[in-house]
């Protein structure tokens, strides 16, 4: 976690627990840069998502969280940027997972979907993983390769 900084987003239906998240990484002493939604009223997330994306994509500095209603618009979209592995995360297990053998860049949580005590924990578990390596790397790398046209 040391020198980590999060960029988080949210839309409206995610906005309540994007709060909750970013008062937990401040307690951990985490920089946050908040991209919206800043309130409850009814927004777009793929614009955030994007922006999310864009600052985290081949920026080691810099981790993602998105959240909205189920998570997962938010993690389409950020797909959709090279270099962005965003993973949606309902258990902690998962969390650790995704970080260890896929080397997620971004976190996606949906509010809808679980509740804000797991989400707090499984922030903390996907902070706290680090990527294992070994054979994990040769996979994310033909992930890499996909992306820039080098494997069909």
């Amino acid at each position: 976690m040391e020198n980590t900084k999060i960029i988080i987003g949210s839309d409206h239906a995610g906005f309540t627990l994007k709060e909750k998240v970013i008062s937990l990484l401040k307690e951990l002493k985490i920089e946050v840069e908040d991209v919206g939604a800043y309130s409850a009223d009814s927004v777009n997330y793929g614009p955030i998502a994007k922006r999310v994306a864009e600052k985290v994509a081949g920026n080691d500095d810099w981790k993602g969280v998105l959240i909205c209603g189920t998570g997962i618009g938010m993690s389409i979209m950020a797909n959709k940027v090279k270099g962005i592995r965003a993973a949606v995360v309902h258990d902690t297990f998962s969390a650790k997972a995704t970080r260890a053998h896929n080397d997620s860049n971004i976190l996606c949580m949906g509010e809808r979907v679980i509740g804000s005590g797991l989400a707090l924990e499984i922030t903390k578990e996907w902070l706290a993983a680090s990527f294992d390596a070994g054979k994990h790397a040769q996979r994310i790398q033909f992930i890499l390769d996909y992306e820039l046209g080098k494997q069909q």
